[in-house]
């Protein structure tokens, strides 16, 4: 009895080993994103958010990430908000690194904040893809090695409104800027860009990121007598500083910076946002760009996908994309690993996204050209090409 009790569980054991083992399922490919989901961006953060977990969903329905090994990743986008706020955004890079163990980082949403974490990713060599403006966040990128962005660089949109100002013979022009990161750095852009091509600058004002009234300051540029004035922030202190603007009746043409490109511009401005002209990318007029345009079919493809579940597209949204697809991108090169998905990064070439051609290298962390600039005007509550 025993010798057969003995050679069946020796068959028994012979046939579990037999079995074949479960196909173990892939990795998955884990990234991190940091937006100023709530606070004063939010209106910039909560679109990007929506356009990340949008194309987090696509992606998976494909099949997730085919990485350099010939399979197919499940990508997981752990999202924090950093309620537009320094602080909260280093403690989300933070935990990103050290707990979620990601791979690479899309974000933040503003400026002040991507410059706070940069020290944090930096050290643990994460790459990082902003999706905020200041140039100094990637430069200069001898300095920003893990460093990538996605929106285009202050002096780039700046080159473009000196140039239509200068093409429109206004060459006195009064500054008006939120005083933080985004403000401040595009004042410098501005400054050295006007110095250069003869504008000059018949005032400049600061108004802080909270404040709900800016009248004392358009009336001291209203003195000075400009023939154009340039506002430089973001909802919603752009459009509170638009309304106070008409509410004053000041006829001069009234510029604002690419931080305006959504329609909650546009709602809280209200009617004293028509003919305002700012520079931007071009997906808000992606249906009026010529055929042969490069980016006409991504632009048209996003609008149409981001539309159908949020509303209206706006350029920050653009910037999430652009920000995700690139990481994707590298990781379908370089798999999960940190050192080798930064050199699939820096190694882009002819990367046609939302915000603009990216040709990234290693003096350009950035990779946008003029191209990546058009001049927007809003008619009657639209987005017009500016005439």
């Amino acid at each position: 009895m025993k010798r057969v009790l003995v050679s069946a569980l020796a068959l028994i054991a012979a046939g579990i080993l037999a079995m074949p083992v479960a196909a173990q399922a892939p990795e998955v490919y884990r990234v991190g994103a940091i937006f100023s989901i709530t606070g004063p961006g939010s209106s910039l953060g909560i679109p990007e958010r929506d356009t990340a977990l949008m194309l987090e969903a696509d992606i998976n329905a494909r099949g997730g990430v085919r990485g350099p090994d010939g399979k197919a990743h499940p990508l997981k986008l752990v999202i924090y908000d950093d309620t537009s706020d320094e602080t909260k955004a280093v403690l989300a890079a933070k935990k990103l690194i050290d707990e979620d163990r990601v791979v690479a980082i899309v974000g933040t949403t503003l400026s002040g904040t991507s410059l706070a974490i940069l020290d944090t990713t930096q050290k643990a060599e994460v790459p990082l893809v902003s999706c905020a403006a200041a140039a100094k966040i990637v430069e200069p990128a001898a300095e920003r090695k893990w460093v990538f962005k996605t929106p285009q660089s202050d002096a780039l949109i700046v080159g473009a409104l000196i140039d239509y100002l200068k093409a429109k013979g206004l060459t006195r022009v009064a500054w008006a800027g939120v005083d933080y990161a985004f403000g401040q750095l595009g004042w410098i852009e501005f400054e050295k860009a006007a110095q250069k091509a003869a504008v000059t600058i018949a005032a400049s004002e600061k108004f802080g990121q909270k404040d709900v009234d800016m009248t004392a300051q358009l009336i001291r540029i209203k003195a000075a007598n400009p023939q154009a004035v340039v506002v430089w922030s973001i909802p919603p202190s752009a459009s509170l500083a638009t309304k106070n603007y008409a509410d004053l009746g000041l006829k001069m043409p009234l510029f604002q910076s690419h931080g305006i490109g959504n329609k909650k511009y546009i709602e809280l401005a209200g009617a004293g946002a028509n003919g305002v002209i700012f520079p931007a990318g071009k997906l808000l007029v992606a249906e009026q760009l010529p055929d042969l345009d490069v980016q006409k079919y991504v632009l048209l493809g996003y609008a149409r996908d981001f539309e159908t579940r949020y509303g209206p597209r706006n350029t920050f949204g653009g910037h999430a994309w652009d920000a995700v697809r690139l990481v994707v991108r590298a990781l379908e090169k370089a798999g999960p690993d940190r050192a080798a998905v930064r050199a699939a990064l820096e190694g882009t070439k002819n990367f046609v996204g939302i915000t603009g051609v990216f040709d990234f290298s290693a003096a350009d962390h950035n990779g946008l050209d003029a191209r990546a600039v058009t001049m927007v005007q809003i008619v009657d509550g639209q987005w017009r090409p500016a005439k």
